[in-house]
């Protein structure tokens, strides 16, 4: 089968969590950086304030202007007794996309997308309209499922989280004393980044839960970008410039994809898309990753 070639226009380097019923961190989080809020419905409101977190966050989706950002709904799991309260309340005036907990198979990403298609007719909106975020491996369920998750056309991106993971596996940790994950965690990192980039989707990286720690911070995000990640999760606002700055291009790296980009289209005219370039030899992969570099520039560069 053919792998979808999706570039998508949706630029979502921090993925920011706030509390679904507080205020003052949203009006906080309005005046950071980040490209996407999170609306937290699932681990940050008790069960008894589940009812008014709900309709809070249904008034912000209707009243609130989030400027450029993206509005993102994380409801509860598909199992609980709140998920299809949730989408029900919040599919009136509804957010950018869902961030979907704690999935353990396709089927339940198509059982979802269904009951969002439900509302998107009911209302008015337009059909496909809102996205789905999912998380891939908060379950080992998920974790072994997670080449199917991304499949399904409402699915944007998928990432991935090792507490609750580390919590349905009964781990004393999922990392180790030097703070590296412990291998079955690594291997969830893994997959996600793999089962995204299957499908053409957007493979976004987990939180980084020591908000005091910049440094570590900024390391892991080398690395994910390294491996492939476009963004990541934050849960503290120090935390967004730091990610922000890390699944941005940098001035050099935009000029030299800019540069490589011209030379391929001057080998193709010579009948070659493989050839030397400052030193090494070049060819499709190339240019398939200046192409990404050069969109993603481009796309903040218009959005500022």
């Amino acid at each position: 089968m053919t792998q979808p070639d999706t570039t998508g226009t949706t630029i979502r380097r921090s993925s920011h969590f706030v509390p679904g019923a507080n205020e003052r961190l949203l009006t906080k989080s309005l005046a950071t950086a980040a490209d996407s809020l999170v609306l937290d419905l699932e681990d940050a409101v008790t069960p008894h304030n589940k009812d008014s977190a709900r309709a809070t966050v249904a008034g912000w989706l209707a009243d609130v202007d989030f400027g450029a950002k993206e509005r993102v709904v994380r409801i509860n799991p598909l199992d609980s007794p709140w998920c299809a309260a949730d989408v029900e309340a919040t599919m009136v005036a509804p957010p950018d996309a869902y961030l979907v907990p704690k999935v353990n198979n396709a089927a339940e990403v198509a059982h979802l997308d269904g009951m969002i298609a439900r509302w998107e007719l009911e209302h008015g909106h337009r059909p496909g309209g809102v996205a789905l975020l999912v998380l891939g491996t908060e379950t080992p369920q998920g974790l072994l499922n997670i080449g199917e998750l991304a499949r399904h056309d409402r699915v944007d991106a998928l990432t991935w989280g090792a507490e609750d993971l580390s919590a349905a596996m009964g781990s004393k940790a999922n990392r180790d004393s030097s703070g590296a994950y412990l291998p079955v965690f690594e291997y969830a990192r893994v997959m996600c980044l793999v089962g995204a980039t299957a499908w053409g989707k957007q493979p976004l990286d987990t939180v980084y839960v020591d908000f005091r720690d910049g440094e570590g911070l900024a390391t892991e995000c080398a690395t994910s970008a390294a491996m492939g990640y476009t963004g990541k999760i934050t849960i503290h606002p120090d935390q967004i410039d730091i990610v922000n700055t890390a699944f941005t291009p940098s001035a050099d790296e935009f000029a030299d994809a800019k540069e490589l980009l011209e030379a391929f289209v001057e080998a193709e005219a010579a009948g070659l898309m493989a050839f030397a370039h400052k030193g090494q030899m070049v060819d499709v992969p190339h240019l398939t990753r200046a192409r990404k570099i050069v969109q993603t520039a481009e796309l903040l560069e218009r959005r500022a």
